[in-house]
């Protein structure tokens, strides 16, 4: 029954149950974080530096750095699950809104994937075994085992709040994250290599990326080492296709790691402890389009067909003749144009919603939201920057025609709507869960959350529905039981927000696969490539978009915990 009731504002931690509280708990996060920069500048400067032909930097020696990476954390994880947890009052604590089920198991979703390129890796490299170094077959070996013992430990350790070993703790959980960002890093500089390649050569079948044997002047590899079977091709291209998996795995690993690092030593209170309240809230039955007015899962499903055809197109014919490629860019500019347009307009409906909404604020303090909302501020910029770059070049650039005068738009519009739905999702994260109205809120509905103590007397109520949902009593318990009766779930602003959380979502997903597949309207639509020369365009466009595209698969796990919480 007490579970039932919200918790006050006002709650005080209880006294810990763990040992005595740490002398300088920031000594611990400063020597970890320290030991998160070095290791992290080294990967970068390595795979920065193995990226170009003239830097006597070879891929061997990126393979060798994060192989050794990711057995040294593999090794502490392993330490942390057989023996950190099994201590006496190890995890005196559990966080309810760290992990929750759709973050871990979109983690689950991208390891398969990862686990399936680094097959394909490693059939690409055997294929051509006599003249490999070892350790570019080893990679993807180590990777993938890293992959499944990473994926374990954070199912299963993820909302720990763990009160031994507390510094080795942090410098593990640091190290593991600065694994993952290096190889997100040594993902997207691939990624980059390729399409820059493909885009500089009309996708000529001998650029393939940094890693191809014949394509880099820092490799070790001889001329007739060459990918020439089509077995050897295959593996080539399905590696590559499968890097976005392999990026938003390590993004979704490195989220979850910084969450169980803030919460090493962490002391909670019964509002934070046991049980969801507000951010992580995860009730008992989730249904994806149980009641919404279906509107927006119909419209952001009919988006998302649309788009995928659109996007299958454009691959097609943008890589053709000249008039192809226009017709192709006026087709994908004006989908996006739409989507954006409709995006932000149903974003901003969303937050004119929440002016009615009489919902309390969740002012508990909660490390998984405030890095969610870190991370949609922090990775929009990305987004930001190339639009602001589209739009200095279209306004001050020569000529000024239908496709110059849609880039305008488009960029417009992504600005736009990048900044109402982060207000919407915001906002969202900030809210308590249903039934937490403000107890001094006039005029409220009769039945919600009324309290009886005896069942007989619910029949005597007109204005209450005649199946209640009951909570904290059973069919067969005493008519003297003391029951809830739950808020009625049929309310319009909760539908209408449901709605608006499932078609911004279907929207986001869609607007995810296009740039992480291999769009790029930044190259073939030559107004920016003019304006500022390809080199310098090439490095705006291949250091910003991998954060948009990390924003759009962030916002997709946003949104389906807006929806849970509407």
């Amino acid at each position: 029954m007490s579970e039932e009731l919200a918790p006050g504002p006002t709650e005080s931690p209880p006294a810990p149950r763990a040992g005595p509280r740490e002398v300088w708990k920031k000594g611990g996060r400063l020597l970890s974080v320290l030991l998160a920069v070095n290791v992290l500048l080294l990967a970068c400067t390595l795979i920065s530096g193995g990226a170009f032909n003239k830097v006597a930097v070879y891929d061997t020696d990126v393979f060798a750095l994060l192989t050794t990476m990711m057995l040294l954390a593999a090794l502490w994880i392993l330490f942390y699950v057989l023996r950190t947890v099994r201590c006496p009052e190890a995890v005196p604590y559990r966080d309810a809104h760290a992990g929750p089920i759709w973050l871990r198991g979109g983690l689950v979703l991208f390891g398969i994937c990862t686990l399936i390129m680094d097959v394909f890796k490693t059939g690409y490299y055997s294929s051509f075994f006599e003249c490999q170094s070892a350790i570019k077959i080893l990679h993807p070996l180590i990777q993938a085992l890293f992959v499944i013992i990473q994926t374990y430990f954070l199912w299963v350790s993820a909302k720990d709040c763990i009160h031994v070993h507390l510094d080795l703790t942090r410098c593990g959980l640091m190290f593991t994250l600065a694994t993952n960002l290096a190889i997100w890093m040594a993902a997207v500089v691939d990624e980059s290599v390729h399409q820059a390649h493909s885009d500089s050569s009309s996708h000529s079948n001998t650029s393939h990326s940094r890693l191809a044997p014949d394509q880099r002047a820092g490799s070790q590899v001889g001329e007739d080492c060459s990918c020439n079977t089509a077995v050897c091709q295959i593996f080539q291209q399905g590696y590559f296709y499968l890097y976005p998996f392999n990026i938003e795995y390590s993004l979704f690993a490195s989220t979850m790691l910084y969450v169980m690092w803030k919460n090493v030593g962490r002391l909670l209170s019964s509002s934070t402890h046991g049980h969801g309240h507000g951010h992580g809230h995860s009730p008992s039955r989730v249904s994806l389009f149980r009641e919404t007015f279906f509107a927006g899962p119909i419209l952001g499903l009919i988006l998302f067909v649309v788009g995928l055809a659109i996007f299958i197109i454009y691959e097609v014919q943008v890589s053709g003749e000249e008039g192809r490629t226009q017709q192709a860019l006026v087709m994908y500019y004006s989908f996006n144009i739409a989507c954006l347009g409709l995006m932000t307009l149903v974003s901003l409906s969303g937050s004119i919603i929440y002016r009615f909404d009489r919902r309390a604020m969740d002012h508990h303090k909660n490390p998984t939201r405030t890095l969610d909302v870190a991370l949609l501020m922090g990775a929009a910029l990305g987004q930001y920057a190339i639009s602001y770059y589209s739009i200095v070049a279209v306004v001050a650039g020569t000529p000024r025609d239908l496709l110059g005068a849609l880039n305008l738009a488009h960029a417009l519009l992504m600005i736009a709507q990048h900044v109402f739905q982060n207000v919407f999702i915001i906002e969202s994260l900030h809210r308590g869960p249903p039934g937490a109205e403000p107890h001094d809120t006039p005029h409220k509905e009769p039945c919600h959350g009324l309290t009886f103590a005896n069942l007989d007397a619910l029949h005597t109520l007109p204005s209450c529905p005649p199946t209640p949902t009951l909570a904290g009593s059973s069919p067969a318990g005493p008519p003297e039981a003391v029951a809830i009766i739950l808020a009625p779930e049929g309310h319009w602003r909760r539908r209408c927000l449901k709605d608006i959380s499932l078609f911004l979502l279907l929207c986001n997903i869609i607007l995810w696969i296009m740039p992480a597949f291999g769009a790029r309207p930044h190259f073939s639509n030559t107004v920016e490539v003019d304006f500022y020369g390809y080199s310098l365009w090439a490095a705006i466009v291949n250091i910003c978009l991998p954060f948009g595209i990390f924003y759009r698969m962030h916002a997709v796990s946003s949104l389906l915990e807006v929806y849970v919480l509407s």
